[in-house]
């Protein structure tokens, strides 16, 4: 199930997909699974190639539909009652919700992640780096959980991984502006410690 302010923003965005998309809800013969990420491959190749801002982020909201989709409405209900627990900034609800999703669905990359974000928002950034770690085992190109781990790593005071991280973000997601911007500056920082 897809929250109401996901729902919003697809309709609002009227993106063109790349021609090849509709394609990959109707291979046949393919499992649900395996159409989803015929459709996430398709997104995150248009990903980066769009050189325009504002169709990138329509693109990268598209992923983010697709990644909230766990394939179970149990575990999609756990994840939206999360995501309101954390609205209301009652973190430790939503870290028992999202608990049980990594339980559950223990290859749900999304839960993974937003459990990751329960968790440096509560300044766990030890759990949240762990969380991350799994999120990008599951995949890869998961450019919220980068910038979460590039983030952490910057707080940290880890300047020079933190600017490779932001690099992983940018490599998947060429046009988040705030990657890019935190890349300058970490670049302009780690160059001026070198003169």
């Amino acid at each position: 199930m897809v929250s109401p302010v996901v729902a919003l923003a697809q309709e609002k965005s009227g993106v063109d997909v790349p021609a090849a998309a509709p394609q990959a809800t109707s291979l046949p013969g393919k499992t649900l699974a395996e159409k989803r990420n015929a459709r996430l491959d398709e997104l995150f190749s248009a990903l980066k190639r769009e050189r325009n801002e504002v169709k990138a982020t329509r693109i990268a909201e598209q992923i983010q539909t697709q990644w909230q989709s766990s394939g179970s409405a149990s575990i999609d209900l756990m994840m939206q009652w999360a995501a309101a627990a954390m609205a209301e900034k009652k973190y430790a609800v939503a870290l028992d919700f999202l608990d049980q999703v990594t339980v559950l669905k223990p290859d749900f990359a999304e839960g993974w992640n937003r459990r990751a974000t329960v968790n440096f928002l509560m300044n766990d950034y030890g759990r949240s780096m762990a969380d991350i770690q799994k999120t990008l085992a599951l995949e890869p190109r998961h450019f919220g959980a980068l910038a979460g781990l590039a983030a952490i790593l910057k707080d940290t005071g880890k300047k020079e991984a933190a600017l490779h991280a932001f690099e992983q973000v940018l490599a998947v997601y060429p046009m988040m502006r705030e990657a890019q911007k935190q890349a300058g500056e970490l670049a302009d920082d780690l160059t001026g410690q070198r003169t």
